[in-house]
């Protein structure tokens, strides 16, 4: 399989524990601006989420106001991990834990698209779901236990309804 006709989405959701405008998350906020410009310039971005403020943090994610979503595309894990553990990206993942809720499910899944495809919200909702009933496949994986590309077949078990953030 050619892998460089695949391309990596990753979604992550966090609980916030105050609300944005709340000086709680004014750290947060205040770098929302430059950790993304350093994921637009990273090496093997290729999209991000984002709405009409430049970044997501107003797209709904299981119709709950407390969660906000991060959702983006890479060339493949070794770029998205390269991203992850550098920068004011590392800096703020060190300090989540004063701004997000510690949560039992799986709040990051990963899994690979055609090149080109932009996901949906309602795609890695799917993917989270899937993950949190099946844990990592080749349709929702996490960095720990990754698959290669290509490999895209969904596991053909039942999802539970209540597998939603409604806590």
């Amino acid at each position: 399989m050619n892998s460089a006709a695949y391309e990596l989405a990753q979604v992550n959701i966090g609980r916030l524990k105050a609300p944005l405008d709340s000086p709680q998350l004014k750290d947060f906020v205040d770098n929302l601006d430059p950790v993304n410009a350093d994921a637009d310039a990273a090496d093997g971005f290729v999209w991000r989420l984002q709405d009409d403020s430049g970044d997501a943090t107003s797209v709904p994610v299981f119709g709950d106001e407390w969660l906000i979503i991060n959702m983006s595309v890479w060339r493949d894990t070794n770029a998205l991990t390269a991203y992850m553990y550098q920068g004011g990206h590392r800096e703020m993942l060190a300090r989540r834990r004063e701004f997000f809720e510690r949560v039992q499910e799986a709040m990051v899944a990963m899994w690979w698209v055609p090149a080109g495809h932009r996901p949906t919200v309602a795609e890695a909702e799917s993917r989270l779901l899937h993950l949190r009933t099946n844990g990592p496949t080749p349709y929702a994986f996490t960095l720990r236990t990754s698959f290669p590309a290509g490999a895209a077949a969904p596991v053909a078990l039942e999802i539970p309804d209540d597998l939603g953030c409604s806590v």
